[in-house]
C-alpha cells in the first residue's frame, strides 16, 4: 500500500500543472501567481490531511474538490479583484450567480495546451520559456530550477517575475494560435519541449544526472500536442518518437546512481514498447515534405537502440549526423558525429575530425577525446585528455564515470 507522501508526490507532478492551467485560464494569466497561490495551498492541506487521517479513496477528485472550494472562498472574500474582474470571469464562462470552476478531461487539456503556447509566446527569451515551464507545468522548486540552471534561487526569482510581467505587458492570452501562425508559434513549443526533455536526460549541471520525471512530463504534452488536431504535425510526432526511443534506455543508462554508456548498457533493460512506439510515431511523421531536425535526431536515437554494433549501424548513424549538420548545426551535434566516425570508419580520422572542434571548456568534448584516443591505443595522451574533462566537469556522476576511465587506464599504462 503506497504511502500518503508517495501517493501526494506522484499527484502534485501530474496535477499541478492541470489545475494552475485550468485556474489560470478562468482568472487570466495577469493573475496566474492567485493560480499559483491556491494550488500550492491546496497541495500543502493535502500533506497536512493526508499524514493525519491517512488518503481519500480518490486522492486526485480530492485535490480538485479543494481547490474549487478555494477558488469560490478566494472571490468571495480577496479585496483584490475586483467586481469587474469577478463579472469579466463569470461572463468568458456563461456563469450567472454561481462561480464554477470546469475540471472537465477536455477543459483540462484544452487549458494545459493553451498554457504551454502562452508560456512558449515567442516575446519570452527561450531561457525564461524554459524556467516558466519548468515552474508552473512541470510543478519544480525555485532552488530546483537555480540548480539546473547553475545560477541561485535569488536570480531565478528574478528572472521568473520578469517573465510574468512580459506576459502581462504583451497581453499574451490563454488561448490556441489562430491556423494562419500556428506554423512559426508550434515550433517555439517544440523546441521549447525538447530542451525541457533534454534537461531532464542529461544535465551537465545539476547533482542529479538523469530526471525521469521532468522528461516523461515533457513527453506527455508533447503526446498532448498530437491528439489536438491543429498542433498534430509531423515534426510533433518526430519529437514523440526521439523521445520514446531515448526514455525506452533510462533504465540502463542509470544504475546505482551511476552513468551506464551505450555500449556497456544491458538491451534486456530497455524498454521493448516503448521503442515500438517510437517506431510507431516515426512512420507517423514521415507524412509531410518537411524534414525537421527531429526528424534525424529520431532516426539517430533509433538506431541506438538496435542491439547490433556492426559497422552498418553505425555508417546509417554516421549518415543521419552529416544530414543533421546540414539542417542545424551545433557543436555537440558535431561532437557526437566524431564518435560515429570512429565506429563507421576509423578512430584516427575521427581524432583529427574532434580536434577540429576546440570546445576548450567542455568537458564532454575531453572525455570523448580520452576515448578516441584509448581506442586508438595512445593510452597516456587519453589520460591527458580526461584529466582536462575533471577540470571542467560539474557533474559528479560524470567526474566519477571519468575518474573510473582514468584509472582503468592507468593500469594499460602499467601493463605496457
Amino acid at each position: 500500500m503506497e504511502k500518503p507522501t508517495e501517493v501526494l508526490s506522484s499527484t502534485f507532478r501530474t496535477e499541478y500543472r492541470k489545475i494552475v492551467a485550468v485556474l489560470t485560464k478562468l482568472f487570466g494569466l495577469e493573475h496566474i501567481e492567485i493560480a499559483e497561490d491556491i494550488v500550492s495551498d491546496t497541495f500543502m492541506l493535502a500533506a497536512e490531511t493526508w499524514g493525519k487521517i491517512g488518503l481519500p479513496d480518490n486522492p486526485t477528485a480530492w485535490l480538485y474538490a479543494v481547490a474549487k472550494n478555494r477558488t469560490k472562498d478566494y472571490l468571495k472574500r480577496n479585496t483584490l479583484f475586483s467586481e469587474k474582474i469577478v463579472v469579466e470571469i463569470k461572463s468568458s464562462v456563461q456563469m450567472t450567480t454561481e462561480m464554477e470552476v470546469d475540471t472537465s478531461t477536455e477543459n483540462i487539456k484544452n487549458s494545459e495546451l493553451q498554457m504551454l503556447f502562452a508560456l512558449c509566446h515567442p516575446s519570452i527569451p527561450v531561457e525564461s520559456q524554459i524556467g516558466l515551464s519548468l515552474r508552473i507545468l512541470f510543478g519544480l522548486g525555485i532552488a530546483e530550477i537555480a540548480d539546473a540552471f547553475l545560477s541561485n534561487k535569488e536570480t531565478i526569482n528574478k528572472r521568473l517575475l520578469r517573465a510574468k510581467e512580459k506576459l502581462r505587458a504583451e497581453k499574451i492570452k490563454m488561448e490556441l494560435p489562430s491556423t494562419s501562425e500556428i506554423e512559426n508559434r508550434l515550433k517555439s513549443v517544440t523546441s521549447t519541449l525538447y530542451l525541457l526533455f533534454n534537461e531532464g536526460y542529461y544535465s551537465p549541471s545539476s547533482s542529479t544526472v538523469l530526471r525521469k520525471d521532468i522528461c516523461l512530463q515533457a513527453l506527455y504534452l508533447v503526446f498532448l500536442l498530437s491528439e489536438n488536431e491543429l498542433t498534430n504535425a509531423p515534426e510533433v510526432n518526430a519529437l514523440i518518437a526521439l523521445m520514446c526511443f531515448h526514455a525506452s534506455r533510462f533504465e540502463a543508462r542509470i544504475q546505482n546512481e551511476e552513468v551506464i554508456l551505450l555500449h556497456e548498457q544491458d538491451s534486456k533493460l530497455w524498454d521493448k514498447e516503448l521503442i515500438q512506439t517510437g517506431e510507431l510515431y516515426l512512420r507517423k511523421a514521415a507524412n509531410g515534405e518537411k524534414l525537421s531536425k527531429y526528424h534525424v535526431e529520431a532516426a539517430i536515437a533509433y538506431w541506438h537502440t538496435q542491439t547490433a554494433d556492426d559497422q552498418k549501424k553505425w555508417r546509417k548513424i554516421l549518415d543521419y549526423y552529416n544530414v543533421l549538420l546540414q539542417i542545424e548545426y551545433s557543436p555537440m551535434a558535431a561532437l557526437n558525429r566524431t564518435y560515429a566516425l570512429a565506429k563507421a570508419e576509423n578512430v584516427e580520422k575521427a581524432i583529427e575530425e574532434a580536434l577540429k572542434l576546440k570546445l576548450e571548456t567542455n568537458h564532454l568534448y575531453f572525455a570523448l577525446l580520452g576515448e578516441l584516443f584509448s581506442k586508438a591505443q595512445k593510452h597516456t595522451e587519453a589520460n591527458i585528455q580526461w584529466n582536462k574533462a575533471l577540470l571542467y566537469c560539474k557533474n559528479d556522476a560524470d567526474r566519477r564515470l571519468i575518474q573510473l576511465k582514468i584509472d582503468r587506464n592507468l593500469l594499460e599504462i602499467g601493463k605496457n
